[in-house]
């Protein structure tokens, strides 16, 4: 895991040579390798040419006496720069060698140096693990960079000022001079749906993110950028063709059989590797399949409450024979923790298993430099209880269309009530009621909220092109699909990515392989869902390895007691003093603010999401653009 940057030459048509001296440009890379330094601790290196400079910041995991980067290739016409691992550079490495390719290191960098040779723009579809890349052609002076299918490592890029601009994560680009940072009102507006940056443009007027399964290609010359799709998680409709027609048993052993393989080519490494282990299921079958013996738990609440994962953990851990760790969050270290957890992730995350996932990284990187994790299963074999929304709705969604709109009219105008929502998300189709895991404010709720509300397409009409696709599926599938796209790489790898980086942890995700993807994507709906089940195959594989108390277990997902936490002394005085601030005033109407906090801690709908993902913006606004709180990070 690393993290890497980098800006060309500035084009001008009537000047000749570079407008910056060698020694400027240096000094501008250096600003934005800093600013990455923690995603490599190790080793910082730089390679400038007259056109290009690339820096890079190491953590090593494998070859670490080696696979220096930047790499340059043997006539050093092509340097590489590259953050992630690759699972399947052996096997491509015999296969390149076969070719008649000759490496010099150990690593998986070099890999990807040869394979460019071989495969050009299609080196990706021979990739098998996380990655974000970018190759410098010093002879035919353009750049190619890359992302992995499922947006597991993040790449960020810019056009400013006649020069391309990139790195794996904003705060690496903003040192550039040529950059001008400015916020993106249209970011903020969808955020306030989705809980987490939704477009491809980030908050930062700009700075674009390459989406997962995505290339880009730039010419130095011409300034030419395009942007290619490479790879897209499509599922199968649920009428599949006579070789897919297998048996419960059959299905079961092979997902059993590709989860094994992928957790063993994850455990690649010449460093120590634990696992990261909560009360669920997807965690403890990586904890059973992988080979280490440590495991990381957090919990908040209680020493038994809802929200304290740590006593199941233990005892999985002591049946499994794992060293195991628990960190206990007070509610102190969580709010003093919500500032730095915000920088870390660059652009507002309204998800506070953000902060959650932060002290469990922290407490991991004291004992290990790599763990694995259970990111990815629900997205895959349809884990959230969301997903079974359709079966629940399937007979009441027999009624007549307009009977249906007609019932939902006059119960939308009745106080709140057991079975409300359900009579009137049963009135809509699936594109209008689903845009992903977290749906916070409504149209009307935004317009009410923001000052000065943009003209940004609502979340179904972002969403569409992308249900279009899915059209053929079933209503769950398609729910899936979506998530995919969007929930999966937008939160729940964004701040994996971001919480195990912030403490120089490289955290890699098993289930988001493409091998177990290819599996994942022909299972039949029947098996991802039945009745109110969720994961229902997954489960099944689980049991063959994990204690029925533990395959059976309802998800729960570093739950989080929001409500308690908003109406303490402490998270009240945080949140009344930052909804009090100029930036609130700034950005939104106080009436619509003042509501949030009446209903504060009330359990109401999303109100306590609601206020966080409002208290998350005000925070990070003021950390990027007031620059506050940098002695925070400098006292850490």
């Amino acid at each position: 895991m690393c993290g890497i940057c980098g800006f060309t030459e500035k084009i001008t048509k009537n000047e000749t040579g570079p407008r910056q001296t060698r020694q400027e440009r240096e000094k501008i890379l250096e600003a934005m390798m800093a600013a990455l330094v923690h995603r490599g601790p190790d080793q910082g290196n730089s390679w400038l040419s007259e056109k290009v400079a690339l820096g890079f910041r190491r953590l090593s995991i494998i070859d670490p006496a080696g696979s220096v980067q930047p790499m340059a290739n043997e006539t050093g016409s092509l340097i590489l720069v590259f953050n992630g691992e690759i699972y399947n550079y052996q096997e491509l490495r015999q296969e390149l060698f076969k070719a008649g390719h000759r490496f010099s290191t150990q690593g998986d960098s070099e890999v990807l140096l040869h394979g460019y040779e071989e495969w050009g723009e299609h080196l990706p579809d021979h990739l098998r693990g996380m990655f974000a890349f970018a190759i410098w052609d010093e002879s035919r002076q353009t750049l190619y960079a890359a992302r992995d299918p499922f947006g597991i490592k993040p790449f960020y890029y810019a056009l400013a000022d006649g020069a391309l601009l990139f790195a794996s994560e904003i705060k690496g680009i903003l040192p550039h001079p040529s950059y001008k940072k400015k916020l993106n009102p249209e970011a903020l507006e969808q955020y306030l749906s989705f809980q987490y940056s939704a477009l491809e443009k980030t908050f930062f007027q700009g700075i674009w993110q390459l989406l997962p399964g995505h290339f880009l290609k730039y010419d130095q010359n011409s300034s030419a950028l395009t942007v290619e799709q490479y790879f897209v998680p499509t599922l199968y409709p649920d009428n599949p063709p006579k070789r897919l027609n297998r048996t419960e048993e059959e299905w079961i052993a092979e997902l059993d059989k590709v989860i094994a393989d992928s957790v063993k080519h994850h455990m690649a490494a010449d460093t120590e590797i634990g696992t990261f282990l909560s009360g669920g299921v997807d965690s403890s079958l990586i904890a059973a399949e992988f080979t280490g013996d440590r495991a990381f738990t957090v919990g908040l609440g209680s020493d038994t409450g809802h929200y304290n994962e740590i006593p199941l953990a233990t005892e999985l851990a002591e049946k499994l024979g794992l060293k195991h760790r628990g960190k206990r969050i007070s509610e102190r270290e969580f709010w003093e923790a919500v500032p730095e957890v915000l920088y870390h992730m660059d652009e507002p995350n309204g998800d506070p298993s953000a902060v959650a996932l932060y002290f469990l990284s922290r407490e991991a990187a004291r004992q290990v430099k790599v763990v694995v994790s259970g990111e990815g299963a629900d997205e895959l074999f349809g884990g959230y209880c969301i997903y079974c929304e359709p079966n629940a709705l399937h007979l009441y969604q027999k009624l007549p269309s307009s009977l249906r709109k007609g019932i939902a009219q006059l119960v939308s105008r009745l106080p709140k009530m057991k079975g409300r929502s359900f009579l009137i998300r049963g009135s809509m189709p699936v594109e209008q009621r689903f845009i992903g895991n977290a749906n916070l404010f409504t149209a009307d709720e935004r317009k009410r909220l923001l000052k000065n509300p943009t003209r940004t397409p609502s979340p179904q009409e972002l969403l569409a092109d992308d249900y279009q696709e899915a059209q053929n599926l079933d209503e769950a599938s398609r729910m899936q699909y979506i998530d995919l796209l969007h929930w999966l790489p937008g939160d729940i790898l964004q701040k994996a990515d971001r919480m195990s980086m912030a403490h120089s942890l490289e955290l890699r995700v098993p289930y988001l392989d493409r091998e177990v993807f290819e599996v994942a994507r022909r299972l039949p709906a029947k098996y991802k869902q039945k009745g109110q089940i969720s994961k229902y195959l997954f489960r099944k594989v689980a049991g063959r390895h994990l204690p029925a108390v533990t395959s059976n277990r309802r998800k729960l997902g570093f739950p989080i007691p929001l409500g308690h936490f908003l109406t303490s002394e402490s998270g009240s005085k945080a949140v009344i003093q930052a909804f009090s601030s100029p930036t609130a005033e700034k950005f939104f109407n106080r009436e619509a603010l003042d509501e949030l906090l009446e209903g504060r801690g009330s359990g109401r709908g999303n109100t306590n999401r609601k206020i966080w993902a409002v208290y998350s913006f005000l925070v990070w606004y003021d950390i990027y653009f007031h620059e506050q709180p940098k002695t925070v990070f400098e006292e850490k």
